[in-house]
């Protein structure tokens, strides 16, 4: 297909040339064409599929962690295209090429064209598919596959869960990549090595591999809005995962990784799923005693990770209570790999030439095998069961080439006293079935957890894992909605806000501005987080809306702050409730208050300065210059806490020059004042100068 798409931006290219007719629309079309597929490409770069799951996740998600540095090549790849992007705009100059004759006829022609590419390239294929995995289904039919053990485990035994990032079990092939893994490969040897274990969608990457394997079910973002998960209060609410039943039975858990734990909601997912500790980079740069040479760009080295790893299993295993200790590597990332101290002579040769990463994963087998070796050689190692596995299949990396060529699997080792050394070849088996595989190798009456189904057992029941491989997943968007209401629970008709000025939604606890969307039955259709205004103006005229937000919000006349909550509905009845009655609870099917007209439109805050900053006690005077501004008046706030305060609040009616004076005073410093504008989504407010400065005391 691709030498198809190549031909085909030949021929817009040519299109656009052959004649001046509507010259810079067509300079455009290929324009947004051309980037749309660059953009493509960066995303296909570092997902290594495309558009997926984990693009619209990672959108959402915190990002703050990333290793950006490691990618340095990509993103100076990505920027080249995007100035490539740009050239129709200049071809457009070439006079010499452009005849005015059938223009009409060849602007038709260069519309089809466009639309052809659109149609065999990846923008459509990933937008088809993505379409399939999140577009609303029912899922009542598989729901009573999920299920959760209640039962009480017979022998608890302490367990210590070591995930390799990336390390999938195709680097153990001695035939690919000769002596690269020895220790790894003699620990399979007497291990049960599960085979053939793949990563169906919703596992592919480190968050959702986590969630796949200790959950059983896939990671798919809230129902309606994937573009806000750091307002969640609790990350999968309704889900009950291997934490929470170890919990359950006494269990305490105990996480330990080298990389930010608020990346992709990593840190907030275990904290909400029975971790009692949750140890990441922070706690490790709290500690003090971890020279800068340990750190890479994603976090503190493997070597250091799971030296920790090993006293921290000591000091739980010298307590009376059994635990899980799971930790998670990360000098494996893609696309290159890290070396640490410890093997910064480490070198594999290659037939494939010198690549970092093959380096790094020769070090990563060194240091699990001896992180295993130290647990078993120690006077705990007999009462514990080691989990080795890889989060997920590798990325996009430096050995993509000649991963492309193997059979490709996921690393799952079960190691320990009573556990039988032996292969187990397995069919139509994913990450989703791990953790229900672990629970059965603890008690063997125990097999089931989410969608997992345990690997041992041989009248193993279909499900989600079955799904995902059968009739090219064709069922399989049952379980990702299924997933998705993990999120929220059964959302019910009252609406209401908490001690934490958080929106209840279901089960979950949401950051206002938000805006609920529920059909004629009143089942919750969307819950929208992000450009809530645009979305309550656009939204179906059929559906009743709910929007919370501060009163600001709703109101010109005046504002206090507070909260409150505009309802409508499609028989045209509408109504405000302020924030006494959402403390106490409203029902959203109440009677309305009739009205005439269309639906009114909404302000949502939008940010003047781009970050806080400390202010000192004192008078001030806020002065801006605006090029650009609302044709009716709005509302702006000084505001500090997180957003939280309205320090001074002003009614703005928009006059020729521009000016805006507003004037409050501190009466104690503020480490994050900000400046914001409560405007509508089609209204644009352009500052052009911004100044604070302390008001002159009048002269006694």
């Amino acid at each position: 297909m691709l030498w198809i798409l190549l031909l085909t931006l030949f021929v817009l290219a040519w299109l656009l040339l052959v004649s001046s007719k509507w010259l810079w629309w067509k300079a455009g079309l290929l324009s947004v064409l051309l980037i749309a597929l660059s953009s493509w490409w960066l995303i296909d770069q570092l997902s290594g599929d495309g558009l997926n799951a984990a693009t619209l996740y990672h959108l959402g998600a915190d990002m703050e962690g990333a290793g950006v540095s490691d990618f340095k090549r990509v993103i100076a790849g990505y920027i080249a295209l995007l100035l490539v992007s740009l050239l129709p705009f200049a071809l457009v100059r070439i006079k010499r090429w452009q005849r005015p004759r059938n223009g009409r006829k060849l602007f038709v022609g260069f519309a089809g064209v466009w639309l052809l590419a659109i149609f065999i390239s990846p923008l459509f294929a990933d937008g088809q598919r993505l379409y399939y995995q999140l577009r609303p289904v029912d899922f009542a039919g598989i729901a009573p596959e999920y299920q959760v053990p209640t039962q009480p485990l017979q022998r608890p035994r302490n367990i210590v869960w070591i995930y390799g990032e990336s390390l999938e079990r195709t680097y153990l092939d001695e035939k690919v990549f000769p002596g690269l893994m020895p220790n790894l490969n003699k620990l399979a040897a007497r291990s049960l090595d599960v085979r053939g274990l793949d990563s169906p969608e919703g596992s592919g990457w480190t968050i959702a591999g986590l969630v796949a394997s200790m959950c059983g079910v896939p990671l798919t973002t809230a129902q309606g809005d994937e573009n806000s998960m750091d307002r969640m209060g609790s990350f999968l609410p309704k889900a009950v995962c291997l934490g929470d039943y170890l919990k359950q039975q006494g269990y305490t858990n105990h996480y330990l990784g080298g990389a930010n734990g608020q990346f992709a909601g990593k840190g907030q997912f275990l904290a909400s799923h029975g971790f009692d500790e949750v140890h990441d980079l922070a706690w490790f740069k709290q500690q003090k005693k971890v020279g800068r040479i340990h750190y890479s760009a994603w976090g503190v080295h493997d070597d250091v990770l799971l030296d920790t790893a090993y006293r921290r299993f000591e000091e739980l295993s010298r307590g009376k209570e059994p635990f899980m200790l799971t930790t998670l590597t990360m000098d494996t990332h893609h696309p290159a790999g890290h070396l640490p101290v410890s093997c910064r002579n480490e070198r594999y040769e290659s037939e494939h030439g010198n690549i970092g990463l093959l380096n790094a994963l020769k070090c990563t087998d060194r240091l699990i095998s001896q992180l295993v070796a130290r647990i078993q050689a120690s006077p705990y190692g007999k009462d514990t069961l080691i989990v080795v596995s890889s989060d997920h299949l590798a990325m996009p990396n430096d050995l993509s080439h000649v991963l492309a060529k193997q059979e490709r699997e996921n690393l799952l080792l079960f190691v320990g006293n009573g556990i039988e050394p032996r292969q187990l070849q397995v069919d139509d088996a994913t990450t989703l079935d791990s953790g229900a595989t672990l629970l059965s190798l603890l008690d063997p009456a125990i097999r089931r957890i989410g969608f997992g189904r345990s690997l041992l057992d041989p009248q193993r029941p279909a499900s989600a894992s079955v799904a995902a491989r059968k009739d090219n997943g064709r069922e399989y968007p049952k379980y990702l909605a299924f997933a998705r209401s993990l999120w929220l629970g059964e959302p019910t008709r009252e609406l209401r806000i908490d001690e934490g000025n958080q929106v209840i939604v279901g089960v979950q606890h949401v950051q206002p501005p938000v805006l609920l969307e529920y059909d004629k039955d009143w089942a919750l259709k969307t819950v929208y987080l992000e450009n809530t205004s645009r979305q309550f103006d656009e939204a179906d005229k059929d559906s009743t809306l709910a929007y919370v937000d501060r009163c600001t919000a709703f109101e010109d006349g005046s504002a206090d702050g507070d909260w409150c909550a505009l309802l409508v509905n499609r028989e045209n009845g509408i109504k405000l409730y302020r924030d006494d009655e959402l403390r106490g609870g409203v029902q959203v099917d109440a009677a309305l208050d009739a009205f005439d007209g269309p639906r009114p439109s909404v302000r949502q805050a939008h940010m003047i300065t781009d970050k806080g900053r400390r202010t000192r006690a004192g008078q001030y005077m806020l002065e801006l210059v605006a090029s650009t501004q609302p044709q009716r008046g709005f509302w702006i706030e000084a505001v500090s806490s997180q957003r939280q305060v309205v320090l001074a609040q002003q009614w703005v009616q928009p006059d020729a020059s521009g000016r805006i004076n507003l004037s409050f005073g501190l009466d104690h410093e503020v480490d994050d004042l900000e400046i914001r504008a409560w405007l509508n989504h089609a209204e644009k407010l352009a500052v052009d100068t911004f100044a604070l400065v302390p008001s002159r005391r009048p002269r006694g």
